[in-house]
C-alpha cells in the first residue's frame, strides 16, 4: 500500500486536520482498519483520533480516493464527528444467546 496525501489542511476552529489522499494497492481492497492503522502510523497519530469519511474506488483501478480527518484529542472528535462515523470501523458486538 503507497499513501500520496493531496490535500492537508489545519482547521484550527474544529481542532483537526483535514487530509485527502490517493492510495495504490495490489490484489483485494484494503480494510477500513486497515487504511485507518497505515494511515495513523505514517502520521504519527493515535488510530482512535483519525476518522476515515469518504473512500472511492474505481472500476478497473487499484487507486482508492479518500478523506480523513485526524482530531487534537477525543473531546473535539466526538463533540464534531457525527455518530455513525464513529461506529464505522470498530468491531461489532456479538450478540448473546
Amino acid at each position: 500500500m503507497d499513501f500520496e496525501i493531496t490535500r492537508d489542511v489545519r482547521n484550527e476552529l474544529l481542532k483537526r486536520r483535514e487530509l485527502d489522499f490517493t492510495l495504490t494497492f495490489d490484489g483485494a481492497t484494503p480494510s477500513r482498519k486497515s487504511i485507518q492503522e497505515k494511515l495513523a502510523a505514517l502520521q504519527n497519530k493515535d488510530e482512535n483520533l483519525l476518522v476515515l469519511d469518504l473512500e472511492r474506488t474505481r472500476f478497473g483501478k487499484m487507486e482508492l480516493f479518500g478523506r480523513a480527518r485526524i482530531y487534537d484529542d477525543e473531546e473535539s472528535k466526538k463533540s464534531t464527528e457525527r455518530e455513525y462515523l464513529l461506529k464505522r470501523g470498530e468491531p461489532k458486538a456479538e450478540s448473546e444467546e
